[in-house]
């Protein structure tokens, strides 16, 4: 991962230093409300429902043992003991108060991490794939052009007030899990004519009130003309993108009202002042970037060792969590490992100080004393040894971190909802629950297999209900909190954005509703047909007469 230069590190001093005077001027009554608003924001710090919210940046997903213990330490110490993983790899403290921030921020400066540009008008965190640079499937290591982006974008002074914020994000392997096609950017690493290995640029997809899948601006750009073309692509955007309206400011609105044809013609317009510039890269400049993602020291090892083998046959409980937990690495005998949180009890994406310090001590004991974020709220531990797993798992039972329904209908994407955000019409944490509750026997989870449920608090869809298998909005209905139901999304390659299946529904029926969907899916499903393939095989009516008149 990307170490700091003397730069960097200047750099955080000197962004701290500034903010604890900005933040003892404010609560010394000399900036107003108004002024100290976008100052806070720039520091990844909003005002929530109940205390402020901070947003941690972790680029495209990473963290190192390190950074982990530090994090624990800011749970114990600012917060209330834990933490919150959310959809863009990024971590929150929902508890911190106004006057620590800025000493908060400095702990984080110790262990080269900030909190800048996770909020505001500007371009946030860069995701990626969790399995970047360990997937059998990648075409090519997606994590160091992250870099070049976050490098690029980071107090990129002409992008610093866009009309709205701006999300970007990379994909390198052949199944996307990055939800790349609903991002402003969208950027797929694909090969080229000559098989030289380069980039495909989607531009204005987007969730929230007006969701949008991107279409395609560059089919092929070479890897030196990267930035020119994401420049390109922000020019147009920053120039045009509307400022009277912030429902109508994000760049799918633009590209929509234009018209995906003549915005591509003002991009390739703009990108011909550009392309040639001193912006474009250099190869120097591409392994300089290269050369932080290094691969480990791997032993040579054979796949599937005896003692795994024998492990896998005589304990049935790891058997079953290695069967959904458990991935190929692109390295003979590792494996990819993904922590799941999510059970009943636990809100998913939360996380708490004590299993933070013992994700730090995995890492080190484990996988080459670094983690990932993923997407869907997850930890990755992306190299350990096939003949150390059983020994991980034993260690992650005792911690309650052995969650083994990974990618099945418990493991939902939940944002913190009504309980913490102060934009939410309606709470998500309880909703969770109660699908997890209704849902308690795994025999039934395995059967049904891969279905993804998201949940969101409000139109703003930071759980990404529009692409859930079945999604789930909270909604106000006379002060009264409602959910609606939708279906048919997915965040893969074959993006789509899900169907209103009908009027909403109170909080008491979601786990009965849940249970009809997925009722009608079993009846009609073809042999080893997954949720998405059955919906999009027989359509929404199915599923709306059964949920309907269950209910009526």
């Amino acid at each position: 991962m990307y170490r700091y230069d003397a730069y960097d590190h200047q750099m955080l001093a000197d962004r701290v230093a500034q903010f604890r005077d900005q933040t003892k001027r404010f609560m010394d009554g000399k900036l107003s409300d108004t002024e100290f608003l976008p100052l806070r924001l720039q520091n990844g710090l909003y005002i929530q429902r109940l205390a402020p919210m901070l947003r941690i940046a972790v680029p495209y997903g990473m963290l190192s043992s390190t950074q982990l213990r530090k994090l624990a330490y800011i749970a114990n110490h600012y917060d209330k003991g834990y933490a919150h993983f959310t959809t863009r790899q990024n971590i929150q403290f929902n508890w911190p108060h106004l006057e620590d921030v800025p000493e908060l921020l400095a702990d984080l400066a110790e262990v080269e991490m900030h909190a800048i540009q996770t909020s505001g008008n500007c371009i946030r965190n860069t995701t990626t794939d969790q399995f970047a640079g360990v997937a059998v499937d990648e075409l090519e290591d997606s994590r160091s052009y992250c870099e070049i982006i976050r490098q690029w974008s980071t107090f990129h002074p002409e992008f610093a007030y866009l009309p709205r914020k701006f999300k970007i994000a990379v994909c390198g392997t052949a199944i996307d899990q990055a939800a790349t096609q609903v991002h402003d950017i969208g950027v797929y690493l694909v090969a080229g004519p000559n098989a030289d290995v380069g980039f495909r640029i989607l531009a204005g997809g987007g969730l929230g009130r007006t969701p949008v899948i991107g279409q395609e601006i560059f089919d092929y750009v070479e890897k030196k003309h990267l930035l020119t073309a994401l420049e390109a692509i922000l020019r147009v955007y920053n120039r045009e993108g509307r400022r009277d309206n912030k429902y109508k400011a994000r760049i799918k609105i633009l590209v929509k009202e234009t018209g995906v044809d003549e915005f591509r013609k003002k991009v390739l317009q703009e990108w011909e002042l550009i392309k040639d510039s001193a912006l474009a890269l250099t190869e120097e400049e591409i392994q300089r970037c290269q050369k932080y993602f290094y691969a480990p020291d791997y032993k040579q090892l054979s796949d599937n060792p005896v003692e795994l083998a024998n492990q896998l046959q005589q304990d049935l409980l790891f058997a079953d969590w290695y069967q959904q937990n458990v991935r190929r690495h692109k390295i003979k005998g590792y494996s990819i490992v993904t922590v799941c949180f999510k059970e009943t009890g636990v809100a998913p994406g939360d996380v708490t100080d004590r299993q933070l310090e013992q994700l730090a001590d995995l890492a080190d004991q484990y996988s080459f004393r670094e983690i990932r974020i993923s997407h869907q709220q997850n930890i990755v531990l992306a190299d350990v040894r096939q003949d150390e797993l059983y020994a991980l798992w034993k260690q992650l039972k005792a911690g309650a971190m052995a969650s083994n329904n990974l990618g099945l209908l418990t493991d939902m994407i939940c944002c913190p909802g009504g309980d913490f955000c102060a934009l939410a019409n309606a709470k998500s944490i309880p909703i969770a629950e109660s699908i997890q509750r209704q849902f308690d026997n795994h025999a039934e989870l395995l059967d049904i297999g891969e279905v993804n449920i998201n949940i969101s608090g409000c139109m703003n869809a930071c759980g990404h209900h529009h692409v859930g298998n079945i999604g789930i909005l909270g909604v106000d209905k006379k002060g009264e909190e409602y959910y609606q139901i939708s279906l048919g999304g997915s965040s893969k390659n074959n993006a789509s954005l899900g169907k209103i299946i009908g009027p909403s529904f109170a909080q008491e029926e979601i786990p009965d509703v849940i249970e009809n969907i997925v009722g009608v899916y079993k009846s009609n499903r073809a042999k080893d047909e997954k949720f998405i393939d059955t919906y999009n095989r027989i359509g929404l009516e199915p599923f709306k007469e059964k949920v309907y008149a269950k209910v009526n």
